[in-house]
């Protein structure tokens, strides 16, 4: 195990190099494995703001399926294309 019960990590920059998006794989004390997101803004010339979120591998799939409609949602809006803006889950 790596650093801080780390599996596996990788990141990728957004288009303005002020964002760095962490996804990290990471298991604790108890054995339960789940991803950590983390965003790296950079705040100033030295500074970095970070945000996180942590997703447990049984919520894994839910998370995925929101994910996967906002992301479409954002697709479709930035094309010109209106929708319901329900926001919902189907839970299917």
């Amino acid at each position: 195990m790596g650093i801080r019960g780390e599996l596996f990590s990788t990141h990728v920059h957004s288009q303005s190099e002020k964002r760095t998006y962490f996804f990290n794989i990471k298991e604790n004390r108890n054995g339960d494995i789940f991803l950590n997101i983390v965003e790296s803004k950079k705040h100033g010339e030295t500074d970095f703001e970070r945000h996180q979120i942590v997703v447990f591998k049984e919520d894994l799939e839910a998370f995925i399926r929101a994910l996967h409609l906002a992301t479409d949602f954002m697709k479709r809006k930035s094309s010109g294309n209106s929708s319901d803006g329900s926001g919902k889950v189907p839970t299917s």
